[in-house]
């Protein structure tokens, strides 16, 4: 639950971070040969990078490969990690709603395709088109109502003894459609827990009550809960030096991401899915039940046949050629990915306290290659000819699709994207990843090729031509991202316009220091012209300040930007004061005389000036100006 934390220059260089990281993957270890080998590779893991301990789980269908905690789970007492140790897993928590409601669904108590309003009347969100496309439940589950994610104000609640109907009236306000629902799929940590409340309803029960009752016990998860467990069955979460610890955070929509759960409980958690929903030989869910939530049907890649993406709180991911099922997790302080491979009879949970992305990565590299090392990757699907109407799909796109509306800016700068076709392939041209390559296998899918021949191929379509509705010309990049057509015109204007206002900024950074030093000197002081230099001056370091409160406060980001706080005060007035001395900049310009300013003072005004504004026209469209993270 806590990928909100990339407000502004993470998410710009994500891309190229990733990329980094898995260049670095390749000089990692080679694939353990047996347990105590993978052992010790997780456990230098965890020394390497500072990571107090790791959960893990390693299953196959009819038996438990290895079950183990490593490291420390509470440093102050020095209280080692074992497999019966409570970690926090995160969004993987999601599923259990999914699971309730595919179970009231097979006794005939509501069905996917309900509306939310018929179920739940009481519970607040707000969709334009509820007329003739209603909000149903299965877009609470796989992430197409269109919603926000949960605004930084409910990520930062702690809700110790809230309800989950007080959790959903705490601040509804991302609860609104900002598209037809059952189009586009947008991660929204709000569905799953209004699904939660209709199993309420339904039931007469909390939903963790039916939870506990109609799944952690009959799976065998013994210990999970989705509350705060004794003292020292738990670990502590810690900050990314390994050694500062996070308070307990009591979630506020609690179904999103709360349960507290073993090694022991995983291991039998991802049994349950690789025996399709039976436990110890007794079906607890149907087989279909699986299957369905598998493989996504709501949005418009899945309308159009595209199986790969997010089902019902399982997504499929792509790892080394591999395909897995599954869901990954995150608090603060707390890292978790469970996945499996029913056809492969394997499946695997690891959990860390740490928010350490390095050690996370790592360790599930070093999980994948152990499991799969003697495995054979499944058979790439054939290419075949471009589509008939590829070349109709040819131009400019950008991501219309974002999870976080609050990033959106950002998202429509670093996300232009270039879509054409060359050597019967569709190649995309993007921020950090230049020729990326996808070759066609049915109707209007592709499949990514990598650029280096060591690295697997993906044996699913990750990408398609979406079929045209009205609304303009999209494609499905990936398993989650809708990007939609825009003029060239438009996108090269952008391109453009980005350029130079970097430029302009970077100009204002260099030009500075010479007319500082020069202003010491009588002889050079020019006071008609210290507006025209002091405005854009003010405007580029509040700019760079909002920046870096960002980034420091990157550790703390909900606690400090979530509630008033100084930081999130200072990011308010950083962004007032951006558009202020803008505002100011443009004001000298205007009433400063011509003949009192030298030519070349009043040419580079005008050009630097003119990029702030066209800054703080953007920024102010999307709502940075004037920004309360708080509110």
């Amino acid at each position: 639950m806590k990928w909100i934390i990339p407000v502004v220059l993470v998410a710009a260089l994500a891309p190229l971070c990733i990329a980094a990281d898995k260049a670095a993957d390749k000089k990692d270890e080679k694939p353990a040969q047996s347990i105590d080998e993978l052992r010790q590779q997780l456990e230098k893991v965890l020394k390497d990078t500072h990571t107090p301990g790791v959960s893990v789980a390693i299953v196959h269908r009819d038996r438990r490969e290895w079950v183990a905690g490593l490291g420390t789970a509470d440093i102050a007492s020095g209280r080692a990690t074992t497999a019966d140790t409570l970690f926090r897993i995160g969004s993987a928590s999601k599923a259990f709603a999914s699971l309730s409601i595919l179970m009231l669904a097979d006794q005939g108590k509501l069905s996917l395709d309900d509306p939310v309003r018929k179920l739940a009347p009481d519970v607040w969100f707000e969709n334009r088109w509820e007329a003739t496309d209603p909000i149903r439940v299965v877009h609470l589950l796989e992430h197409t109502t269109g919603w926000d994610d949960m605004h930084l104000r409910e990520y930062a609640k702690d809700a110790a003894g809230m309800s989950l109907r007080e959790g959903l009236d705490y601040d509804h306000h991302s609860r609104i459609s900002r598209w037809r629902p059952g189009t586009r799929m947008a991660y929204c940590n709000s569905g799953p827990p209004v699904a939660a409340f209709v199993v309420e309803k339904l039931t007469g029960q909390h939903f963790e009550d039916y939870v506990e009752q109609n799944l952690f016990h009959p799976i065998g998860m013994k210990t999970a809960t989705y509350f705060a467990s004794a003292p020292g069955t738990a670990t502590t979460l810690y900050h990314n030096d390994g050694k500062t610890p996070y308070r307990y955070w009591n979630i506020l929509l609690r179904p999103a991401g709360s349960i507290n759960a073993s090694a022991n409980d995983m291991a039998a958690y991802v049994q349950f899915y690789l025996n399709r929903g039976a436990v110890s030989g007794k079906q607890l869910v149907p087989a279909s039940d699986i299957d369905r939530m598998e493989i996504p049907k709501s949005s418009w890649a899945a309308q159009d046949g595209m199986k790969a993406g997010y089902g019902l709180s399982n997504y499929w991911s792509v790892e080394d050629g591999f395909v897995y099922h599954g869901h990954d997790g995150g608090v603060e302080g707390g890292l978790t990915e469970m996945a499996y491979m029913a056809d492969y009879n394997a499946g695997y949970f690891f959990s860390i306290n740490s928010g350490n992305g390095d050690a996370f990565n790592k360790l599930a590299k070093a999980i994948r290659a152990y499991i799969t090392n003697k495995l054979q990757r499944p058979s790439l699907p054939a290419a075949a000819p471009l589509p008939t109407v590829a070349a109709q799909y040819a131009g400019w796109y950008v991501p219309d699709s974002p999870r976080v509306e609050l990033t959106h800016f950002l998202d429509r700068l670093v996300g232009v994207t270039c879509l054409r076709f060359k050597g019967g392939n569709l190649v995309l041209d993007l921020l950090g990843a230049w020729n990326d390559t996808y070759v066609p296998v049915e109707g209007t899918q592709f499949r990514h090729v990598p650029k280096k021949k060591d690295d697997a191929p993906d044996p699913v379509a990750t990408f398609e031509l979406l079929t045209p509705n009205g609304e303009g010309r999209f494609v499905q990049a990936g398993f989650g991202t809708t990007m939609k057509r825009i003029p060239t015109w438009l996108a090269i204007a952008q391109i453009v316009a980005t350029i130079y206002v970097l430029l302009s900024m970077v100009a204002i950074l260099v030009y500075a220091p010479f007319w500082i030093l020069g202003g010491l000197s009588k002889q050079r002081r020019r006071p008609s012209e210290r507006g025209l230099r002091i405005w854009p001056l003010i405007a580029v370091l509040s700019l760079i300040a909002f920046v870096g409160i960002i980034i420091v406060s990157s550790d703390d980001l909900i606690e400090r930007l979530g509630n008033l706080t100084g930081w999130s005060a200072a990011v308010f007035l950083t962004t007032v004061v951006f558009g202020l001395a803008t505002l100011g900049s443009a004001i000298s310009l205007w009433r400063t005389p011509a003949e009192n300013v030298r030519h070349g003072v009043r040419r580079f005004s005008l050009i630097v000036t003119m990029a702030l504004l066209i800054a703080v026209a953007y920024l102010a469209y999307w709502g940075i100006i004037g920004l309360r993270t708080w509110a």
